[in-house]
C-alpha cells in the first residue's frame, strides 16, 4: 500500500518553481475528509438548520399572528372611537340647536316682558298724570270757589244791612224746608 501512496505523492509532487499547479494529493487535499465533514454537517445540520428555520418561521408567524390581532384591536378601537365622535357630534349639534333656539325663546321672552312693564309703566305715567290734573283742577277750583265766595261774602257784607240779611236768611231757610217736605 506504501507503493500505491507513494505512487500519489509522486505524481501529485510537482515541484514549486514559482509557478501555479495542481495538487494531486488526496490525503494533502484532504477531499475525503472534507467530504465526510460536509456529509456530517449536511445530515446533521439538516437537522439543525430545520430546527432553527422552523423556529424563525415560527416566530415570524406569531409575530404576523400578533401584529394581525393588534391590528384588529386597533381598527376596531378606531371604528368605536368614530361612532362615539358621530354621537358626540351628534349631541353637539342637539345642544347646539336647542341652544339656539332656548337662546331665541328666552330673548322673546324678556323682549315680551320688557314690552308689558314699559306698557304698564306708560299707563302708571298717564294714571299719575291724569290724577294730577285732576288734583291741580280740584285745587283750583276750591280756590276759586273761596275766592268767590269771600268775594260774595264781602259784598254782602258790604251792601246788606242787618235787616236785609236777616231777610235772606229767612228766605234761605223758607226755601229749605220747602225743599225738605218736597223730598219727604
Amino acid at each position: 500500500m506504501k507503493n500505491l501512496t507513494d505512487s500519489f505523492v509522486y505524481l501529485g509532487h510537482w515541484p514549486s518553481a514559482g509557478s501555479f499547479g495542481f495538487n494531486t494529493d488526496i490525503l494533502a487535499t484532504n477531499p475525503i475528509n472534507l467530504s465526510v465533514v460536509f456529509g456530517v454537517l449536511i445530515f446533521f445540520g439538516k437537522g439543525v438548520l430545520n430546527d432553527l428555520l422552523d423556529n424563525r418561521k415560527q416566530r415570524i408567524l406569531n409575530t404576523i399572528r400578533n401584529s394581525e390581532e393588534l391590528r384588529e384591536g386597533a381598527i376596531q378601537q378606531l371604528e368605536n372611537a368614530r361612532a362615539r365622535l358621530r354621537k358626540v357630534e351628534t349631541e353637539a349639534d342637539k345642544f347646539r340647536v336647542n341652544g339656539y333656539s332656548e337662546i331665541e325663546r328666552e330673548k322673546l321672552n324678556l323682549i315680551n316682558s320688557t314690552y308689558k312693564t314699559l306698557k304698564q309703566l306708560e299707563n302708571y305715567k298717564n294714571e299719575t298724570i291724569i290724577f294730577e290734573q285732576q288734583r291741580t283742577i280740584n285745587q283750583v277750583r276750591e280756590r276759586v270757589f273761596q275766592q268767590a265766595l269771600q268775594g260774595a261774602i264781602g259784598t254782602l257784607n258790604s251792601c246788606l244791612s242787618n235787616e236785609l240779611h236777616l231777610r235772606t236768611i229767612n228766605a234761605n231757610i223758607g226755601m229749605f224746608g220747602t225743599m225738605k217736605e218736597i223730598t219727604d
